[in-house]
């Protein structure tokens, strides 16, 4: 078992409910595409790639690129095949790039170093590129049926509430794990991950929780307080940061300027349109100027902003048309027709429909197109 620093000692359960909880999931379980029906074994690639995929993630937005990525690349040896390029599209939209990055590297070496079959323990999971702690005992508990303590922000929500945990949640984390090892069962670990996750998803909601249906109310501290929404305990969220910049929509009738960000970093290795550097706002305002292709240029009225992680961001963009295609060093000229298939991460596929080149996307948590 891999521990995770210094844990308070677990609350003592007079009746610990994990056999409630385990049969109220095998009524009530969710059927996802990554999950194996009852009787099956799981596979430990899909298990794999859907934790991949989940981190930060809904299962809402996950299920067409899991089905995505399963059709086009059925093994873990085909991944691991496919050119870091193509998966960097295929990933395209669903954000938080560096996980496309780690889960081609994960899958060359697996596939070069371990015969394409994964680890079971923790431990050796851990030594993968892109599994962090959550993952590691995910993959271990639900595709190896090793008893491990898996703490998602569902299970966080569910854990917090049943102990009545009355410390702001980055602080409590330790007595969350602390009571989650309490609860977690010997046998059938990944089954009880899973009835875990199901509950906080679809009954221990974040508002107005269906506890008449929850089978660990009268375990629950939260309900029995009647306090349900005032768990987990939220600290002061830090405002963050506004960066501003300016963005540049050159076109021809039928194609459009792009370049590749570097491979590392925010949005690596991703297409994008060419921009100034991304200023706090308050710096001076960048300008046209700022970019190398003379052109008229044209101000496009409103912004586009988008909110990453650590930082918001607002781009003012600028449109111009030119007869030539010939693009500066280390840009190139795609067809219009072809944006979708560049893989264009979700900002920019705001910037092009802004400029008029696509259809709004739907505003998603990560951003709003304004």
């Amino acid at each position: 078992m891999v521990r995770h620093g210094a844990a308070p000692k677990p609350v003592p359960l007079p009746d610990n409910p994990a056999a409630e909880l385990l049969a109220w999931y095998d009524r009530h379980r969710r059927r996802l595409p990554w999950r194996a029906e009852p009787g099956v074994l799981p596979n430990p690639y899909a298990v794999w790639l859907s934790e991949i995929m989940l981190q930060q993630t809904t299962v809402a937005a996950v299920q067409k690129y899991f089905s995505a990525f399963m059709t086009r690349w059925p093994t873990i040896a085909d991944l691991a095949d496919a050119a870091v390029d193509e998966v960097m599209k295929e990933w395209a939209g669903l954000g938080y790039y560096a996980r496309a990055r780690n889960l081609h590297a994960c899958a060359k070496a697996v596939a070069s170093k371990r015969g394409g079959r994964f680890p079971q323990t923790e431990d050796a999971l851990l030594a993968l590129p892109g599994i962090g702690p959550y993952t590691a005992a995910a993959i271990a508990a639900i595709a190896f049926g090793q008893r491990a303590v898996v703490i998602d922000g569902n299970v966080e929500r569910v854990v917090a509430r049943l102990a009545g945990i009355d410390t702001p949640l980055a602080q409590a984390k330790p007595a969350i794990r602390a009571f989650a090892e309490e609860l977690t069962p010997r046998r059938q670990a990944g089954d009880f991950a899973q009835a875990m996750m199901d509950l906080g998803a679809t009954v221990c909601t974040p508002q107005r929780p269906a506890c008449a249906l929850c089978p660990l109310r009268e375990h629950c501290r939260a309900f029995a307080l009647g306090q349900q929404e005032r768990f987990p305990v939220k600290g002061i969220k830090p405002e963050r940061p506004l960066r501003i910049g300016n963005i540049f929509v050159l076109r021809t009738a039928e194609k459009v300027l792009v370049r590749t960000r570097a491979p590392r970093g925010l949005l690596g290795g991703m297409t994008e349109f060419p921009s100034s550097k991304w200023r706090n706002a308050g710096a001076s305002q960048a300008k046209e100027s700022d970019f190398s292709v003379a052109a008229h240029w044209r101000r496009l009225p409103g912004r586009v902003e988008h909110v990453f992680t650590h930082f918001a961001l607002r781009l003012t963009v600028y449109t111009a048309e030119t007869p030539s295609a010939v693009a500066p060093a280390g840009m190139r000229f795609v067809a219009i027709a072809d944006l979708r298939r560049e893989g264009l991460p979700s900002l920019m596929l705001k910037v092009a429909a802004h400029a008029g080149l696509l259809e709004a996307p739907r505003q998603t948590r990560r951003g709003a197109f304004k």
